[in-house]
């Protein structure tokens, strides 16, 4: 017979097998579909173009295989067909995509180009502003969603009213390209989008059981379904970390960058959590915010702040081991989502 304690740990395992499976099932496909990728990307000689002005270290890297995005999107797309995604996780994963196929574009024109520089600016300005707009209005829109965001420790919600859609999209591009700024060492990115997405999983959960205690199903159910795109994002990162930790085999590329800057900007919307993803992306802000100070103080006082931006590049001319550099972002960012969890009301 068993013990009401048993029967209750049953009932727990049964909700982790819903964050437990999504991961598994996301690291597997990356796993299986890394080879074939890479092996791909060889033969059709899409080799990384490194700057010239980059680390010297970074020469070596020269035609490395990119695109490696592509891991991820298959890591994503799929799992998302086997669990049924919908709601605003689907929508989550069409962002993910969309993002994806800009980056896309802009590596090819890299390869292609045989240059360091894909997209001209006005065009990656156009798509990343098009996508958020819709974003952000269909977010607007959403019942399950609105113009509230939640405030830390209180629990409690406040309006943004019309503001909302500015301020989302501007959420939204900040992380596109602090994703992208933070792509610039071996397992960097996809190491803390890992630690982010896999935070962003554990919240939501509890918000969802929130819901669903409060009697509110329909958006405990939308809330479920969120947590599980973003169990299968930590998935499609950790399997694609595999083959993406120093030396890499094969780099994300702007695919990969935007695909994950995109699903954590759709969780962070869908999820009412802006007010904590600059703590729990406290590196990605860090990225953006070095490049803004480097640029700045370069056109002000013809100074710079930092041996090289972003942030990252600065510590490695510092003499900073690349591993280093990575597993201190990957421990930071790891503290910073443990007390992101604290902040809750």
């Amino acid at each position: 017979m068993k013990t009401p304690i048993y029967e209750r740990g049953n009932e727990q395992m049964e909700e982790f097998k819903d964050i437990i499976l999504p991961v598994l099932a996301a690291f597997i496909i990356c796993l299986f579909a890394g080879p074939f990728i890479i092996k791909a990307m060889q033969k059709l000689k899409f080799g990384q173009q490194v700057r010239d002005d980059g680390p010297k270290s970074h020469l070596s890297k020269q035609n490395t295989p990119t695109m490696g995005g592509l891991i991820m999107l298959v890591g994503i797309i799929v799992p998302a067909l086997i669990f049924r995604l919908s709601g605003m996780a689907m929508i989550a994963c069409l962002v993910a995509f969309a993002y994806g196929i800009v980056g896309f574009l802009d590596d090819f024109i890299k390869i292609v180009k045989k240059r360091s520089l894909g997209l001209k600016a006005y065009q990656k300005i156009i798509g990343q502003f098009g996508i958020a707009l819709i974003t952000a209005l269909y977010a607007y829109y959403s019942p399950e969603i609105g113009s509230s965001i939640y405030l830390p420790f209180s629990g409690g919600e406040f309006n943004l009213g019309w503001a909302y859609i500015p301020v989302a999209v501007f959420v939204i591009i900040a992380l596109v390209n602090a994703s992208n700024l933070t792509d610039g060492l071996d397992g960097l990115d996809s190491g803390v989008s890992l630690i982010i997405m896999g935070a962003f999983t554990i919240i939501i959960t509890y918000l969802s059981a929130g819901a669903f205690a409060a009697g509110d199903s329909i958006y405990g159910e939308q809330l479920k379904m969120l947590a599980t795109f973003c169990a299968i994002a930590a998935g499609a990162a950790l399997g694609f970390l595999r083959f993406n930790i120093y030396p890499a085999r094969i780099f994300m590329g702007d695919t990969g960058s935007f695909i994950l800057g995109g699903a954590i900007a759709a969780a962070t919307l869908f999820s009412r959590l802006m007010l904590l993803i600059p703590i729990m992306g406290g590196v990605l802000v860090a990225s953006c915010v070095s490049v803004i100070l480097q640029v700045g103080s370069y056109k002000l006082r013809k100074k710079r702040v930092f041996l090289m931006a972003p942030l990252h590049h600065h510590f490695e001319l510092k003499g900073y081991p690349e591993t280093k550099v990575t597993g201190m972002y990957m421990i930071i960012t790891f503290v910073l989502c443990l007390i992101s969890l604290l902040m809750l009301g």
